[in-house]
């Protein structure tokens, strides 16, 4: 059995050494039954240290062979430390804050994190919605009256994607949220999306936006009219949607402050997995995104390209 931990001074008890932590992970890639990473079908024989090695091959390995852990210069209970905290604190946390957590530099615990933020994109959570959904997009930017008077871009108010970029998200009420970074928030953009994600007849609420003015042919499509003050309309509101927007913008302007078109997705992504993963435990989050951040390789040069 796995041992168990529901606190970081339970994480520092069961990781307390590199072997306890090659141990966890052997156990949450391999499940017990040891395989070669570069021939599923050769015989494995064990050497100290948690060392193994692939008979047809002859090259030796161990759990972190072929993972985001391999060749790194960071022990793996720092990994499982950054982990763990990533996954549990609701909004995240700063690279500035992480390079003084565990004492590297701010350049290395960005690259660190983002590393780990593609374990976010699980499939699990990759289902078609149904029944009650919510649907609303978001822009992310900042606000132009905010701006110095030399940074102000003309017309960018209300749903401009000018200088902002906009999120759609699906909400199944009481089920899984579906959140994707769009060009824009046309009707011939959104209205693909939405059909892809939501089972047919199911019940879908938005507000007035015209993008979604044909929903009605494949959905029970009931609108709540927000430029009219109203925020509930008998079943049809957003409020749950616009909740998770909330919590998103706050996430991002509160803790990273700032972040770039190229990389919103994947910070949405971490946002969504943290919501779609509300009623784990602390380890059983853990556990997730350790398992689907496994295969997730991904270089610095990929990264800033």
């Amino acid at each position: 059995m796995n041992p168990k931990f529901q606190s970081l001074f339970d994480l520092q008890k069961v990781f307390a050494n590199e072997r306890d932590c090659l141990k966890y992970l052997e156990k949450c890639r391999w499940g017990g039954i040891i395989t070669s990473p570069f021939d599923s079908t050769s015989r494995v024989y064990k050497y100290a240290n948690n060392r193994y090695r692939c008979k047809k091959t002859s090259k030796y390995f161990n759990a972190k062979t072929g993972t985001i852990f391999e060749n790194s210069k960071l022990p793996l209970w720092k990994w499982f430390y950054v982990l763990y905290i990533f996954v549990n604190h609701k909004k995240g946390i700063s690279s500035c804050q992480l390079s003084r957590d565990i004492a590297i530099t701010q350049k290395s615990a960005w690259f660190l994190l983002h590393r780990l933020r593609r374990g976010f994109e699980c499939s699990i959570f990759k289902t078609m919605l149904e029944n009650l959904v919510e649907i609303d997009e978001t822009f992310i930017g900042g606000k132009n009256k905010n701006r110095h008077k030399h940074k102000k871009i003309p017309n960018s108010q209300g749903r401009s994607w000018v200088d902002k970029t906009p999120v759609l998200g699906l909400l199944e009420r009481n089920g899984n949220l579906i959140t994707q970074v769009v060009s824009n928030t046309r009707q011939n953009t959104l209205e693909p999306i939405i059909r892809v994600n939501i089972k047919k007849d199911s019940d879908v609420f938005t507000d007035e936006w015209f993008a979604y003015q044909n929903l009605s042919k494949w959905y029970n499509h009931q609108i709540v009219n927000h430029r009219k003050k109203e925020y509930v309309n008998g079943n049809a509101t957003t409020n749950s949607i616009e909740g998770f927007w909330s919590h998103l913008k706050r996430g991002i302007y509160g803790n990273y402050h700032w972040v770039s078109k190229k990389h919103l997705s994947n910070y949405a992504n971490e946002f969504t997995l943290r919501y779609n993963a509300r009623k784990y435990s602390e380890q059983e989050r853990f556990d997730l995104v350790l398992l689907s951040s496994i295969n997730q390789r991904l270089t610095y040069q990929q990264l800033i390209n």
